[in-house]
């Protein structure tokens, strides 16, 4: 008969190799979409379910642009609402770390991340938008696994194109047809910035365009000038 000691370091070894095993898979992803594009991403599919709830027959927008097709204005942009620390940093930036702790603490929850472009990116690949410390812990791991292993260049060709920009939009390319009816390599200035700042929440932008993500749209071009790209 197994003792209660026994039953219980068998129990943890199996969910400590249980969780090696996950990591492994994960890092096995993301050294394959270091060359290969996603086709899908954890956010697409919790999406499309969400959507097919409604209706059974949706899809998704979704059309993969490679780097050099992308605006550099659209860049720019991003990377100045987003991470504007994007190219210096190795996946985590601590004063944007140190403000949503402060949020966090003032408000008794975990609301703001300081997420930076390749966390969001871990999140967006991998995880859900729940929030929560071990889907931080985990997103931690996945960022240094990206970071480790992609140039940024790679990041941002893939963030931009698995981020979501709308209702079931997914990707500069559907972002760029949905919002103008372009190209994602045409899009101006001031278009590049109108859909950047709605990252934060694009469904609820995409409905209404409030007056303070106008003001803001002004601070952004007015930074992108300054605003380094890989």
């Amino acid at each position: 008969m197994v003792s209660v000691g026994r039953f219980i370091k068998r129990t943890i070894a199996i969910l400590l190799l249980a969780l090696l095993a996950y990591q492994l898979w994960i890092f096995a992803n993301v050294l394959w979409w270091k060359w290969f594009n996603p086709v899908s991403t954890s956010f697409m599919s919790l999406r499309l379910d969400e959507l097919r709830e409604e209706n059974p027959q949706a899809s998704l927008k979704y059309q993969w642009v490679s780097y050099d097709q992308i605006s550099d204005h659209l860049k720019r942009a991003v990377v100045a609402t987003e991470d504007d620390k994007f190219v210096d940093h190795w996946g985590f930036d601590l004063d944007g770390i140190k403000v949503a702790l402060k949020k966090n603490e003032r408000r008794g929850r975990l609301s703001a991340g300081g997420s930076t472009i390749t966390q969001q990116l871990a999140k967006n690949l991998f995880l859900s938008p729940r929030r929560s410390y071990v889907r931080k812990a985990q997103e931690a791991v996945i960022t240094l696994m990206i970071e480790l292993t992609w140039e940024k260049r790679r990041i941002l060709e893939v963030y931009l194109n698995v981020v979501e920009w709308g209702n079931g939009v997914f990707g500069v390319g559907a972002a760029a047809h949905h919002y103008y009816k372009i190209p994602a390599s045409q899009l101006n200035r001031h278009q590049a910035v109108r859909i950047a700042v709605m990252l934060p929440n694009p469904r609820r932008f995409e409905r209404r365009y409030p007056d303070y993500l106008v003001a803001h749209s002004q601070r952004i071009l007015a930074r992108m000038r300054h605003t380094r790209l890989p």
